[in-house]
């Protein structure tokens, strides 16, 4: 039975119905029992220890790498590399290598594209640390494509879902963090956790070889307008707005860093090519979950 490696994350529909053994890299024995209830064959794991991933090599013929590069304290001096990216991809190449992977980066290595609509052909213009890792780990995944994998890279907006941990903008609006005046606004973007997880199994068979593909829904939001939709969704309060000069006196430096990026995202490689048709083709009918029909 051929095997799919996914790292992070459960199996949609899609995989599911493949009939395919698919492992799960975790690194604490605690999850192994909701991970086996999940379908899936746990592995103890850590991208932080090189040791641990040499059993990855030689094994699987699919891989999904979700993991995220270390976080600002991690890094040390070499803040710009992701290392756990590095190890898995040394790792998958000490024997023989998996036909396809699956790496899910960050549209934040687009950097600020004042609004623009943004292909996957725009250079990488990477304004933060951990956007400089994200590109440093789409770098270490290609090199795996140079050896033969078929690399599919997927630029991932903000993340949500209503039974994800923390997937929704309720907590922040509960502390009553404020967004930018309409006239500071910048644009932002969303995919729901279930049609990331769909798009990552579609790439598996159906990506191009190296390609990039930008996975977001149809949405085109400011991020005040965001807050104020999910605020109206949940019955809350709206969060109050503030220019972008008081911003920068009453926000932590980590949320100014998405205050102060803007794109919107072309989409249409990933429907073309991957054939993904959204289940939540907006961020309210996924906040409300009302998933489409047909």
């Amino acid at each position: 039975m051929r095997t799919a490696r996914v790292l992070g994350a459960q199996p949609s529909a899609v995989v599911r119905r493949a009939r395919l053994s698919i492992s799960a890299l975790t690194t604490t024995a605690e999850r192994k029992s909701a991970l086996r209830a999940a379908g899936l064959r746990p592995l103890t794991g850590n991208l932080d220890d090189a040791a641990s991933l040499r059993r990855l090599s030689g094994v699987f013929h699919r891989v999904i790498h979700l993991a995220p590069p270390p976080g600002e304290g991690d890094t040390g001096a070499q803040w710009w590399r992701d290392a756990r990216s590095e190890k898995l991809a040394r790792a998958l190449r000490l024997r023989s290598l998996p036909d396809a992977l699956v790496y899910a980066s960050t549209t934040g290595v687009y950097g600020d594209c004042a609004g623009a609509l943004v292909s996957e052909s725009r250079p990488v213009a990477p304004a933060t640390p951990r956007a400089h890792r994200r590109v440093n780990a789409e770098r270490a995944m290609r090199h795996l494509g140079r050896a033969g994998v078929r690399v599919s890279v997927l630029r991932v907006p903000g993340i949500y879902g209503l039974d994800r941990p923390n997937g929704t903008p309720r907590a922040r609006l509960e502390r009553g963090t404020p967004v930018l005046a309409a006239a500071d606004d910048v644009h932002t973007n969303h995919i729901q956790a279930d049609d990331l997880a769909r798009a990552c199994a579609l790439a598996l068979w159906r990506g191009r070889p190296q390609r990039v593909y930008n996975v977001s829904d149809a949405s085109e939001l400011k991020m005040g307008d965001y807050f104020d939709l999910a605020a109206d969704i949940f019955g809350m309060p709206r969060p109050p707005r503030v220019s972008r000069a008081d911003a920068q006196d009453q926000l932590p430096i980590s949320l100014l860093s998405f205050m102060g990026e803007s794109r919107r995202l072309d989409t249409g490689r990933m429907q073309r090519e991957l054939g993904l048709k959204l289940h939540y083709p907006t961020v309210e009918q996924g906040l409300r979950g009302l998933p489409q029909r047909g």
